[in-house]
C-alpha cells in the first residue's frame, strides 16, 4: 500500500464518523472502521444490502442525484443500526475518472434522544402549569405577572390572560398592600413562603381568600427578579377536604363491598379491618373479629409471623410487600383454604410502621378444578397409550397369523405322508399342537386390540375444545404461548365418541406446544365448510418439512429430538378421525408454523347406525 493512501486510511480509520464511498453501480468501495462496527464489512457488496440488509435500494437512497453533482445533509434513521445518523453525501470523482459517492455518517442519537427528552419535558411542564387545578404563577419583584395559568385567571375572576398580566400586583390584586410588604420580606429573607395565608381582589372587588406557596426567582448574579409559585383558594380547599372525606367513606364502601378478602391488624396483631367477603370466605362477622380476633388464629400456626417477617425483609418483594403467593387460612370451622394472599405494610407520615393489611383470593374451586382437570389429561393419555398398544397388538397378531396358518397347513401335509405310531409322526404331532396354542394366543391379542366400540352420539365440537384449551390454559402461558379462539356458535353436532375427540383435540393442543419451545400464538376455530363441521389448530411454530408432511400420520414416525412416546399420537388419532367418518388435513412450512384441520360429518349428513 502506498504510503499516503496508508496514512490518510489510518486518519480515516480514527475518526468517530462513519465514512464510506459507493460506485455508480451501488458497490461499496471502501468504509473507515466506524463504518464497519456500525454495519460490518462490507467493500465489495451492494450498499443497501450493506446498510439496509435489503436486496431493493433504501428507501432514504439518493445515490442518483448525488452522482449528478447534487449534495446535502440530512437526518436519516437506519433500523439495521438502530441509530439516528446526519448524513453529508456529495459526489467525488475516482482516480479512473468514474464518480462516486461519498457519505460521512454522524451518528446522532444521543442528540435526538436528548432533545426528545428536553420537547418533552418542556411540553410536560407547560401542560402541568396549564391543567393544574390551582393558580399558578410568575411575576417581577416590581410587581407585574410574566405568565400564569388560566386556573389564576378565572379564580380572579378575569375574561382571558392578557388582561390579567396587565394589572397592578400592589394596588389590585392584594386587598391588603401591607400585606404584599410583608410576603416579599420574608420570600427574600427565606428564599421561600409556605402556605402564606392572603387575601386577594377578584376583578369584581370581592374578597377571596388564598393559601401561597412561593419561592424566589434569581438571575445568573444571584440577584433577586421575581416570584414564582402556586395560590390555592381557599373556598376550593374547604370543598376538596369535603370532597376527601366524601372519597374516604368511598374507598370504605369499596374495600367492604370488595369481591376479595381483604383485612388489615395493627402492629399488635389485632384486627382492625375485615369486609364481607372475608366474613363470607371465613366465616368470622366484622363483629367477632374486629378488636375480638387475632390475625395469627386465621392462619395455620406459624403462618402470621413468617408474613410479617417477609413484610419486613428485603428479598422478594421488598421491604413493606408481602408478594402474591399460595397461602393457607383456617376458617371458623376448622376448614383449610388454599388461595393467593397479598399483603403490605402502612405506614404514618414518619415512616413508620402502623398496621398491616391483606387482601386473599379464595382458590378453593378453581384449584380442585384444576386437579380434576388433571385427572382428565392422564385419563386422556392413558386411554391413547391404550389405544396405541391395541393397533400394535393388532399389527403384530395380523401379520403372524398368516405365516402360522402356512406352518399349520404344511404340517398336516407332512402328517398325512407319515405313518401312525412313526416317531416322526409324534414330533409333528407336537409342532402341530404347539402352532395351534400359537394361533390360540394371538386370537386373544385380536381380541384385546379390539375392545368395544366408544359409544356415538351427538356433540358440539366447541365445547370439547374449549374444555381441552381450559385444561392446557396454565401450562400453555408458562411456555409463553398466547391462545386465540374463534367458534361459530352456529356450526350444528357430530356424531362422535366425546372420549376420542378429547384424545384428538389434546394431542393438537400438546403438539402445537411442542412445535414453539420459544412461545407463540396457537389459534383454535370452528368453521362449516362443504357439509362437514371443521375444528382447526392452527400454530406458529418450527412447522413440517415438506418431505415430512406426508408421514407425520404413520405409526411410529416422529420429527421430535426427545421422544416422549413411540410415534402414535398423530396415527391414533388420524384412525378415529376415519372411524368418524372425516378427515384430517395438514397445511405447513418449515419456520410458518403449521396448520391441523379435522373435518367431521354434522349429525343431519350422517347415516343412523
Amino acid at each position: 500500500m502506498h504510503r499516503d493512501t496508508f496514512i490518510l486510511t489510518t486518519i480515516l480509520d480514527t475518526l468517530t464518523n462513519g465514512i464510506y464511498v459507493v460506485s455508480e453501480d451501488y458497490k461499496v468501495l471502501y468504509m473507515n472502521r466506524t463504518m464497519i462496527g456500525w454495519f460490518g464489512d462490507g467493500v465489495g457488496k451492494k450498499c443497501h444490502e450493506v446498510i439496509n440488509s435489503s436486496r431493493a435500494l433504501c428507501p432514504w437512497c439518493r445515490c442518483s442525484q448525488i452522482l449528478e453533482g447534487e449534495s446535502g445533509r440530512r437526518e436519516v434513521y437506519v433500523p439495521k443500526a438502530d441509530r439516528t445518523f446526519e448524513i453529508d453525501e456529495s459526489p467525488v470523482r475516482m482516480p479512473d475518472g468514474t464518480l462516486s459517492k461519498l457519505s460521512i455518517y454522524q451518528d446522532i442519537t444521543h442528540r435526538k434522544q436528548r432533545e426528545a427528552r428536553l420537547k418533552a419535558t418542556v411540553e410536560d411542564y407547560r401542560t402541568i402549569f396549564e391543567h393544574v387545578a390551582v393558580g399558578v404563577y410568575i411575576s417581577t419583584k416590581e410587581g407585574k405577572f410574566v405568565d400564569a395559568n388560566q386556573a389564576l385567571v378565572d379564580m380572579l375572576g378575569y375574561a382571558s390572560k392578557e388582561e390579567f398580566l396587565k394589572i397592578d400586583i400592589i394596588r389590585d390584586l392584594y386587598l391588603f398592600p401591607d400585606d404584599r410588604q410583608r410576603f416579599q420580606a420574608m420570600i427574600e429573607r427565606d428564599g421561600r413562603v409556605v402556605d402564606y395565608e392572603v387575601q386577594f381582589k377578584r376583578k369584581d372587588g370581592n374578597a377571596i381568600p388564598v393559601l401561597m406557596t412561593s419561592h424566589v426567582r434569581y438571575d445568573h448574579q444571584g440577584n433577586v427578579i421575581g416570584y414564582e409559585g402556586i395560590n390555592v383558594d381557599q373556598s376550593q380547599r374547604y370543598q376538596m377536604e369535603r370532597k376527601l372525606r366524601e372519597a374516604h367513606d368511598f374507598m370504605n364502601k369499596i374495600i367492604g363491598s370488595a369481591p376479595i378478602s381483604i383485612m388489615a391488624a395493627d402492629l399488635n396483631g389485632n384486627i382492625i379491618i375485615w369486609n364481607k367477603m372475608a366474613e363470607k370466605t371465613l366465616g368470622y362477622s366484622a363483629e367477632e373479629v374486629i378488636g375480638k380476633l387475632h390475625i395469627t388464629k386465621v392462619y395455620p400456626e406459624g403462618k402470621a409471623y413468617e408474613i410479617m417477617k417477609t413484610l419486613r425483609s428485603r428479598e422478594q418483594g421488598g421491604v413493606g410487600v408481602f408478594p402474591p403467593q399460595p397461602v393457607l387460612y383456617v376458617r371458623q370451622d376448622g376448614k383449610i383454604i388454599e388461595g393467593n394472599l397479598s399483603a403490605a405494610m402502612i405506614y404514618d407520615d414518619d415512616g413508620n410502621e402502623t398496621a398491616t393489611v391483606g387482601s386473599f383470593v379464595d382458590l378453593t374451586e378453581r384449584i380442585d378444578m384444576e386437579r380434576a382437570l388433571s385427572r382428565t389429561q392422564q385419563q386422556l393419555l392413558h386411554s391413547e397409550k391404550l389405544a396405541a398398544m391395541g393397533r400394535l397388538t393388532s399389527q403384530v397378531a395380523h401379520e403372524l397369523n398368516n405365516p402360522l396358518y402356512g406352518i399349520m397347513n404344511t404340517l398336516e401335509l407332512l402328517k398325512s405322508e407319515v405313518p401312525e405310531g412313526n416317531k416322526r409322526r409324534k414330533l409333528l404331532d407336537m409342532s402341530l399342537s404347539e402352532i395351534v396354542r400359537l394361533a390360540d394366543m394371538l386370537k386373544k391379542m385380536l381380541s384385546f386390540s379390539k375392545p368395544e366400540q366408544e359409544i356415538k352420539k351427538p356433540v358440539d365440537v366447541n365445547t370439547i375444545a374449549d374444555e381441552i384449551l381450559m385444561l392446557h390454559e396454565k401450562q400453555l402461558k408458562e411456555h409463553n404461548i398466547i391462545i386465540k379462539t374463534d367458534f361459530d356458535p352456529g356450526i350444528p353436532q357430530v356424531h362422535a365418541s366425546t372420549n376420542q375427540l378429547r384424545q384428538v383435540f389434546l394431542n393438537m393442543v400438546s403438539n402445537a406446544r411442542d412445535a414453539m419451545p420459544e412461545g407463540g400464538t396457537l389459534t383454535v376455530k370452528s368453521f362449516m365448510a362443504k357439509g362437514f363441521v371443521n375444528m382447526q389448530f392452527a400454530d406458529t411454530g418450527v412447522g413440517i418439512k415438506q418431505e415430512n408432511i406426508g408421514r407425520i400420520f404413520d405409526s411410529f414416525f416422529t420429527t421430535k429430538s426427545s421422544v416422549k412416546g413411540v410415534g402414535l399420537g398423530l396415527s391414533v388419532c388420524y384412525g378415529f378421525i376415519k372411524d368418524h367418518g372425516g378427515d384430517i388435513r395438514v397445511d405447513s412450512a418449515p419456520g410458518e408454523g403449521a396448520a391441523f384441520t379435522i373435518s367431521l360429518p354434522e349429525v343431519s349428513s350422517e347415516k343412523t347406525e
